[in-house]
């Protein structure tokens, strides 16, 4: 047996205006407050039961502790316990679902056996017939859904679409309005998620976040229309308003900041962090963007790394980090006191890093350097301190070359700034140079040496002809001085036989004299003193 109420008065007013919500709801207050003593009432002999309205818990047989309020609400339920109907035709399906609440006009009116549901909303959860575990707060909120289970929709017309979809929750007018049997899916925002059909594992939250989504998966959208475009693009990351907005089929992008890739459309695993970084990217692949407008400039470029610079526009495979100009210093650790064999890195006069490569496979017109180095010894090596001082302070003294005199002899070797103006000295372009002047120098030597020994050898030639000629020489002298001795030998020996000749004539003159003198008439004979 249970208490009905079929007395004119409030409650014929709440079956006049079953077709009306809101007047129904203000009347149903008033018909609450005039109800008598022991409205509790028992459906059988062991269920307690509250039903009010015509229709109300009409086929209730062996269900217990339901509630029923309003025209038809719980009209079919049987066995099932523990449910609570408040609206007209609310549950009104229901035969054995227990422990489900149903409030508004045609909430949860098709559920037959599905339990543990709650639908708060005119037309809230209308359409389910065994999913169980779903929450639907505001009007038509999860509107289509039939067997799909632990959804959860807040706001008018979320998740409306629904049917089988598992584990959703939108929370926001028309929230995963279109989601059919996509699960898993998080929307948070007025038509967060608006579009999504099959997609799963999504997160939106903040208005028309992933708003075209359809079968995209496991999307993170946080902020207004973040990836409010995507379409089938999956494992997104989109944080702040607009970011992402344009991606249709791009996936494994993150984009944290307002408008952060942005146009990005196809374009794929993409890192882009700060306002507007990497705002223009459309189809580019594998990009870092940090800071503020970060790579901004950069629209179909892949595999480039910006961090605190706007990047140029297509370029690809490129690392910029800070503004020339802006950042005045650079420290890196890891790189002062770690010994490496390689080559040295140069920086070229719009700050490019690189090393100088020697391959052939590099180079183009290739000569021999010739007289290009000549002028190498017009330059004028110098001392000097530099104007700013260290780290520590101080000013060591340092050597090399003014770039502005260097630029008067070899402008090839001056690296000048971004304005044209002289900057440094190629330093490391100096040995080739020199290594060019010493091997020129090294081929004179060598032509010198050539001579010289030619030289040499002739002059051995000649020494040894000449002592050849001297020793000629000095054995016709041997000869001439063995004769000469000979001779003045002889002429020694003829000299005193002279001398000996003479001596005897003379004694034989004097002999004569005596003679003559003692013969005194004699004649004189042929000898004749000198």
């Amino acid at each position: 047996m249970f208490h009905q109420i079929t007395r004119p008065g409030p409650f014929y007013a709440v079956n006049a205006c079953r077709k009306h919500p809101k007047k129904l709801t203000m009347v149903l207050v008033y018909a609450l407050a005039s109800l008598p003593t022991g409205a509790w009432a028992a459906c059988g002999d062991e269920q307690w039961c509250t039903r009010f309205g015509d229709g109300a818990l009409n086929a209730n047989t062996t269900g217990d502790f339901n509630s029923a309020f309003g025209f038809e609400a719980l009209y079919s339920n049987t066995t099932g316990a523990g449910n609570s109907a408040s609206g007209a035709e609310a549950l009104s399906s229901n035969t054995t679902g227990g422990y489900n609440t149903a409030n508004g006009a045609s909430a949860l009116e098709s559920n037959t056996t599905g339990g543990y549901n709650t639908a708060n909303g005119a037309s809230a959860l209308e359409s389910n017939t065994t999913g169980g575990y779903n929450t639907a707060s505001g009007t038509e909120a999860l509107y289509s859904n039939t067997t799909g289970i632990s959804n959860t929709a807040s706001g008018a017309a979320a998740l409306h679409s629904n049917t089988t979809g598992h584990g959703n929750t939108a929370s926001g007018a028309l929230a995963l309005f279109s989601n059919t049997t996509g699960g898993f899916n998080t929307a948070s925002g007025a038509q967060a998620l608006y579009s999504n059909t099959t997609g799963s594992g999504n997160t939106a939250s903040g208005p028309e976040a992933l708003f075209s989504n359809t079968t995209g998966n496991s999307n993170t959208a946080n902020g207004a229309f973040a990836l409010g475009e995507n379409t089938t693009g999956g494992y997104n990351t989109a944080s702040g308003a607009d970011a992402l907005y344009s991606n249709t089929t791009g996936g494994a992008n993150t984009a944290s900041g307002v408008e952060a890739l942005r146009a990005n459309a196809t374009g794929a695993r993409n890192v882009a962090v700060g306002y507007r970084a990497l705002y223009v990217n459309t189809t580019g692949n594998d990009n870092i963007a940090l800071g503020n407008n970060a790579g901004s400039k950069s629209r179909t470029g892949v595999r480039n790394i910006h961090i605190g610079h706007a990047g140029l526009l297509n370029e690809t495979k490129v690392i910029r980090l800070g503004v020339q100009g802006t950042q005045l210093k650079t420290y890196i650790a890891g790189i002062r006191g770690s010994t490496v064999s390689g080559a040295a890195v140069v920086v070229d006069g719009t700050g490019r890093l690189g090393v100088v490569s020697s391959s052939r496979n590099y180079k183009e017109s290739i000569q021999p350097m010739a007289e290009a180095s000549a002028a190498l010894m017009k330059l004028q090596p110098v001392t000097f301190r530099y104007k700013e001082a260290d780290e520590r302070g101080e000013k060591p003294l340092q050597f090399g070359l003014i770039a502005e005199d260097v630029a008067a002899v070899m402008p090839e070797l001056v690296v000048r700034d971004a304005q044209g103006h002289p900057e440094t000295v190629a330093y490391h372009v100096l040995p080739t140079l020199l290594l060019n002047e010493y091997q020129k120098q090294q081929l004179t030597l060598s032509d010198v040496e050539s001579r010289i020994a030619r030289e040499t050898a002739q002059l051995t030639h000649e020494t040894a002809q000449l002592r050849e000629a001297l020793a000629a020489r000095d054995k016709e002298l041997a000869d001439l001085s063995a004769r000469a001795a000979r001779d003045s030998a002889r002429a020694a020996q003829d000299h005193a036989e002279v001398i000996a000749m003479r001596a005897e004539m003379q004694a034989l003159r004097q002999v004569t004299q005596q003679l003559m003198a003692a013969i005194p008439n004699a004649t004189t004979v042929g000898v004749a003193g000198p």
